[in-house]
């Protein structure tokens, strides 16, 4: 079985095991070689509860598999139907991303060097002939590589090895699996696509699958050369609410760097050329102007384009004296007697009444900006040029209509350090003032 494992040696690898044939293949193969290849071996299996009974079936029996080898394992569960429905994204979005974190979460509890998933020659190839055959961009052609997300490497070492090979190896060495039953059924478009198309292919053009995966791997090349452009001209960039696009008038170089951003950054798979190109045309519209896909809506903003997360403004609240976390409603903020990464503001905690909360934006607030002078909040967020979309997303201090801080921004001139100041506080989140 052609398993690339020589240019991991000497990592710690994490393996995704749902229990299938080729996940189990990929760990029993990594297990035996292991020594070899001085790899230090865990795992991690994510019940996405879509089956009901059989979904738990499945991680028991991966859990039962791991304790007898003891290898490390680590079990997620998630109903991704009703996550699907609370993110308004499909089945197979929602549950991609939720696994996406689970092997974040994986990776850094094992201090892996990756996570190591067991996609292969036919999955490369159903995923070319999908996107070509929708139109996707030319990055689609590239199939399926080893990818980073949030800082953890997801690395394929079966993709040059075929589904043949991969049944000889579990039937070699009487490997155990489970299967999945929904495989079989060609309800869905990567179904059709394993179960009819492919095979037809490969009828009509011997080793089809096998010529798809060395011409993806001849686009992977082209991708990472465009990727390796992107970074070092930093074309794109992460936000913490989406990403932005720097304004550029070659057609090829934007839409790669468009399309970089939103399956790497926004995570989105099922972007279109066409997409790519409505991204490209906004350069060229009156500020202001958007775009809206994907769940994803794109602004035209000066010399960028901002892609954000269609999402509605959060209306909940805590009170400041409660809050001891290091996540309000999904964003990173920070407030301790030490400061933290991100936009740092330093304020006089004897000044914050108890009744204040800490929340997001609402009609009425006024705001005492540092060294004086009061404004309703919109009429300071104009001032200071932070865009509409951002507004109502930035965690603020205050009491009543009165805003004591603006989160990675400004504090009220009402809770500045004095020379009386007992307390001195700070808050750490991003800087909105950059946006």
């Amino acid at each position: 079985m052609n398993c690339e494992l020589s240019k991991y040696a000497g990592t710690k690898i994490c393996v995704a095991v749902s229990g299938g044939r080729d996940s189990m293949a990929l760990i029993h193969y990594i297990y035996t070689h292991a020594s070899e290849y001085d790899i230090t071996l865990t795992a991690l299996n994510c019940d996405h509860k879509i089956r009901g009974e059989a979904s738990a079936r499945d991680s028991a029996f991966v859990r039962g598999y791991c304790e007898r080898l003891q290898i490390p394992l680590l079990t997620f569960s998630e109903d991704c139907s009703a996550l699907a429905q609370e993110t308004h994204t499909s089945l197979e979005t929602a549950a991609r991303n939720w696994r996406r974190e689970c092997y974040v979460k994986a990776a850094r509890a094992f201090s892996a060097d990756a996570v190591a998933t067991a996609h292969h020659m036919n999955d490369n190839a159903e995923t070319v002939l999908f996107n070509l055959s929708r139109g996707g961009a030319v990055s689609g052609a590239a199939g399926i590589t080893d990818t980073e997300f949030r800082g953890v490497k997801i690395i394929r070492p079966l993709i040059g090895c075929a589904r043949f090979d991969i049944d000889a190896y579990v039937s070699e060495h009487n490997i155990p699996y489970v299967e999945d039953e929904t495989n079989f059924i060609a309800d869905c478009t990567r179904n059709r696509i394993r179960l009819n198309v492919l095979p037809e292919l490969e009828k009509a053009v011997p080793s089809a699958a096998e010529g798809l995966y060395r011409f993806s791997r001849l686009a992977a090349e082209d991708e990472k050369y465009f990727t390796d452009l992107i970074k070092k001209n930093a074309l794109v960039v992460e936000k913490p609410y989406g990403a932005e696009i720097k304004l550029c008038p070659q057609a090829v170089v934007f839409r790669r760097a468009a399309a970089y951003a939103v399956k790497n950054i926004c995570v989105r798979k099922d972007y279109t050329s066409e997409h790519m190109q409505t991204l490209y045309n906004l350069q060229f519209a009156e500020n202001g102007k958007k775009f809206g896909f994907l769940g994803l809506t794109a602004f035209k903003e000066n010399d960028k384009i901002v892609l954000t997360e269609n999402a509605e403004p959060p209306s909940g609240e805590i009170p400041f004296n409660c809050y001891d976390g290091t996540q309000f409603f999904g964003q990173r903020l920070i407030i301790s007697v030490t400061p933290a990464e991100g936009k740092i503001l330093t304020f006089d905690r004897d000044e914050i009444p108890d009744s204040a909360v800490i929340r997001f934006m609402r009609d009425g607030d006024v705001f005492t900006k540092f060294g004086g002078g009061t404004k309703k909040l919109g009429d300071y967020f104009t001032d200071k040029k932070i865009p509409l979309r951002l507004r109502r997303f930035i965690p603020v201090i205050a009491d009543g209509n009165e805003v004591l801080a603006v989160c990675g921004v400004e504090i009220s001139d009402k809770i500045k350090l004095t020379p009386d100041t007992r307390e001195t506080f700070y808050i750490s989140c991003a800087d909105y003032t950059n946006a």
